[in-house]
């Protein structure tokens, strides 16, 4: 862990005391607790119940119901900086970008009803159920179906990846209302609801865990002839694509900002190590073949976190900003996957070993070239919305 001197200095220059008041939550939560989770497959309850209780969990929240009311920026300053501790964010970070869908297209009683609750920590809403078996990234292919029946829907289908299911008091569901084969655009037809799994649980819902490369708490979610009521629905019927695509746009730059939070703990990890390790009676960071690595990837880290911040000011400014946030978890994800290869190579046989806490953090950073949205994706993107260039799928 950083001392209390370094904090500001490496970890950036905005929002001073947010950074150091997580960094003072971390301090309390070293290598050997999360090495410890590992090894059951649990979920860090103590930790996500302390940001929680510290309000940090409800910073976008606004202060009518009880949260922070702070901007995006402030909400990705969180999770970068718990990464850059050489803790993990991940268990609690759906629900910063879950919350927009609420709270933009909620009604006002679901907003009266469920924020104040979760600002003050008594619901969870951490569950994002959004990809399928068969349709992967392809969202507008989903199978699972919503059928109206009088005053309730009747929903059937399946979800994977759907990570904190089982740590989780409400789930974001999306379901496909209006058949594909019955709607002019294949985005139409497809709604929000928002489920809570406490009573879904055993009655219609079957949620199984993943095991993983890494300790992500995922989940396949099995829905069998769920009933939930029509004030379960978010916003209007069939709109639902267009409901998330601001969440997916401030899923993109928090994920980024947690890359380059994983990325600066790699980087100083790496620095410090090569300082201290002694080969050949000299510091192996008097290496150019050391030195090289970890300053590019510190470099690279860099330009990431000005992407991403460039992204998260259009994004408070409410301006078009898709093509700067898929650019900015494009880049995050590598650099930060760069820092990671870099700080494991300059560990040698020791970055290997589980008590450094390389390896873990080595695995967690691998999972950003795929999810939440994979690099070819975000080149796909890039290619036919900015660029113009023919759609290739």
């Amino acid at each position: 862990m950083m001392s209390q001197t370094t904090v500001t200095m490496e970890l950036g220059e905005d929002f001073i005391e947010l950074r150091e008041s997580i960094h003072k939550v971390c301090e309390k939560y070293p290598l050997d607790y999360w090495a410890k989770l590992e090894e059951k497959s649990a979920y860090p309850t103590e930790f996500v119940n302390e940001l929680t209780e510290g309000g940090f969990l409800a910073a976008l929240i606004p202060e009518e119901y009880g949260g922070a009311g702070l901007p995006l920026r402030a909400a990705a300053v969180i999770l970068e900086t718990i990464n850059a501790c050489g803790c993990q964010a991940s268990p609690a970070h759906a629900q910063m970008y879950i919350m927009g869908t609420l709270l933009r297209h909620g009604s006002d009683d679901q907003k009266k009803i469920y924020l104040p609750q979760i600002a003050a920590g008594k619901l969870r809403l951490q569950a994002f159920g959004v990809t399928e078996p068969t349709t992967g990234s392809d969202t507008t292919q989903l199978k699972t179906r919503a059928v109206r029946d009088g005053e309730h829907y009747v929903i059937n289908g399946q979800k994977v990846w759907t990570s904190r299911a089982l740590h989780s008091d409400l789930m974001l569901l999306l379901a496909r209302t209006t058949p594909l084969d019955q709607v002019t655009k294949k985005t139409d037809g497809i709604s929000v609801f928002l489920i809570d799994l406490r009573e879904a649980c055993g009655n219609g819902v079957d949620i199984r865990p993943i095991k993983a490369l890494i300790n992500h708490n995922t989940t396949e979610v099995f829905i069998d002839n769920l009933r939930v009521p029509v004030s379960a629905l978010i916003g209007e019927e069939g709109k639902g694509f267009r409901y998330i695509l601001d969440g997916l746009n401030a899923e993109r730059i928090l994920v980024a900002s947690e890359c380059v939070g994983d990325g600066r703990y790699m980087v100083r990890r790496a620095v410090e190590y090569a300082k201290e390790r002694r080969v050949f009676n000299r510091a192996i960071g008097e290496n150019q073949g050391i030195q090289f690595p970890i300053a590019r990837a510190h470099a690279e880290l860099d330009a990431a976190d000005l992407m991403a911040r460039k992204a998260a000011a259009l994004f408070d400014a409410g301006a078009p900003c898709g093509g700067e946030a898929n650019i900015a978890k494009l880049l995050a994800s590598e650099a930060t996957w760069k820092a990671a290869d870099t700080a494991l190579q300059t560990f040698g046989g020791f970055g290997y070993a589980t008590e450094y806490g390389i390896e873990r953090k080595w695995r967690e950073c691998r999972i950003y070239q795929t999810a939440p949205i994979s690099t070819n994706m975000i080149l796909s993107y890039i290619a036919q919305h900015m660029l113009g260039m023919p759609r290739s799928y």
